[in-house]
Parts: C-alpha cells; sequence; structure tokens
C-alpha cells in the first residue's frame, strides 16, 4: 500500500497559426487585428477564443460590416463580454488537455458523466497488472489512527492477494500467451478497491471547462473531485485569465462571475 496525492498536470493547449490566419485575414480584411494580440504560447488560447468570436460578426476592424459601427480592441474585454452574453460556442474551440495522475476511481468515475467536449483516455486494468495499491486518504481520514490502522491492514492483506495470484496463474512463467495475462489481469482486477489510484488523459474545451470546474468543486461534490477540480481551476487561470478570470473562490468552490455559458 502506498499513500499519495491526487496530481494535475497540464499537457496540451492550443496551438494557434498566426501564418494561416494571416492568410484568411488578408482575403477577408481586417490584418490589423494580428497586430493587436499578443503571440506568445500562453495566448494562444485567448487569441483562438477571440478570432473564432469575430469571425460570427466580422468585427476585425470597423468597416468590414456595416453593422458593426464599434470594435473592442482590448481582448480582456472582448472576452468578458464573450462570457456575459453566454457567447459560450465560441469557446469550444479551445482544448486543453490533462493528465489526472494518483486519482482514484471514484473520481474517474464522477469525471466520466460529463461527456459532452471532453476526451478520456484512462489506464486500463485489463492490461496493467496491479503490483501495488496506491491509496488517497483524506485528512480526516489520516487523523484517525484506528482508521488508518484498519485501512492499512486490509489494503496491504489485498495487494498480498494481487501478488498471490499472479503467482498462482503462473503469469509471470515463459510462454504465457499476452491474450492469457489479459484475462486473468481483468479477473484480478475486480479484487481492488474503488478508492484505488490511478491515471488519465482528460481533454476538455473551456466551456466544458467552465461547467466542470464550477459543478465539481461545489459544496456537494464528491471530496476528492473537488480537489482535483480546484487543481485545474488555478492552472486554467494562469493560462487563460481572460477566460477564467471571473471565478471567485468560497471554501474550496469555484464560482463563476458568469454561468452558463
Amino acid at each position: 500500500m502506498r499513500a499519495v496525492e491526487p496530481e494535475v498536470h497540464l499537457i496540451a493547449r492550443p496551438d494557434f497559426d498566426y501564418d494561416e490566419v494571416a492568410a484568411y485575414l488578408k482575403e477577408v480584411g481586417g490584418e490589423s487585428w494580428l497586430e493587436r494580440v499578443d503571440r506568445g504560447e500562453l495566448d494562444d488560447a485567448q487569441n483562438l477564443a477571440e478570432f473564432a468570436g469575430r469571425i460570427c460578426y466580422r468585427s476585425w476592424e470597423p468597416g468590414l460590416n456595416p453593422n458593426v459601427s464599434r470594435v473592442r480592441t482590448d481582448q480582456a474585454q472582448y472576452l468578458q463580454n464573450i462570457l456575459s452574453s453566454a457567447h459560450g460556442s465560441v469557446l469550444e474551440h479551445v482544448n486543453f488537455s490533462f493528465v489526472l495522475h494518483n486519482v482514484s476511481r471514484v473520481t474517474t468515475h464522477e469525471l466520466v458523466r460529463h461527456r459532452a467536449g471532453v476526451a478520456v483516455s484512462q489506464e486500463s486494468l485489463r492490461f496493467v497488472r496491479l503490483d501495488d495499491l496506491p491509496f488517497w486518504f483524506p485528512e480526516w481520514a489520516r487523523a484517525d489512527p484506528e482508521l488508518m490502522r484498519r485501512a492499512t491492514d486490509l489494503l496491504e492483506q489485498m495487494e498480498q492477494f494481487q501478488g498471490w495470484m499472479a503467482e498462482h496463474f503462473g503469469l509471470d512463467d515463459e510462454g504465457v500467451k499476452f491474450a492469457e495475462k489479459k484475462a486473468k489481469t481483468s479477473f484480478m482486477r475486480r479484487f481492488a478497491p474503488e478508492g484505488l489510484a490511478t491515471g488519465l488523459v482528460w481533454t476538455a474545451n473551456v466551456r466544458t471547462l467552465r461547467h466542470v470546474i464550477e459543478n465539481r468543486t461545489a459544496p456537494g461534490a464528491e471530496e476528492e473531485i473537488r480537489i482535483v477540480l480546484g487543481k485545474v481551476g488555478e492552472l486554467m487561470v494562469r493560462e487563460a485569465p481572460a477566460l477564467f478570470g471571473d471565478y471567485t473562490v468560497e471554501d474550496g468552490a469555484w464560482v463563476p462571475g458568469w454561468r452558463k455559458v
């Protein structure tokens, strides 16, 4: 048994192709928009969201659309207007990928309920044989010595049983086919607790991220997933403050300034 803590790693973000955008704007007008935006790596997400919004109204600059007499030139103000007007569809173009490491299957079972705008690739215990049982304990559980003693004893017994089954099935014997290993490993995972720590790649667009962060950090949400999505929220505020800076955090709950975006 190994005590672990949930971790969140941001591993992929939007990559905005400014040359292709310039070629498009040369055709439709509005090259001045590219002169206004920052082109750093951390700006690509917000630039993509702004680009998607402006294409809806051809609002790159005044005069391109006779119905548009005024164009916001400050990106933060522009994206704030996107959020406040609930123009959430443009946020679906902006995707981020995370590795959620040492999160339990309790958390992943909760997380996969959010399907729209999400992609998931999770460690498969049909293929990955367990040799230890990493486990997260909340602070209140760690403060209970009797609980920890009994829980640790139980997890160690389950861990030993995993080792016994592997030896009993002869999974490391020479010549054992992978199909047999897979079948036996699939059986063995049935004796692992739902609280077992695992890992997955989780990709979500900004519209979905805003919804999931709010819902899964709410006071009534499961304890571990509140921690995980709080970490996601902290990463996103640093990555795209114009898209996530409207949140206030109250006792771990992330409350957005604008809902239903």
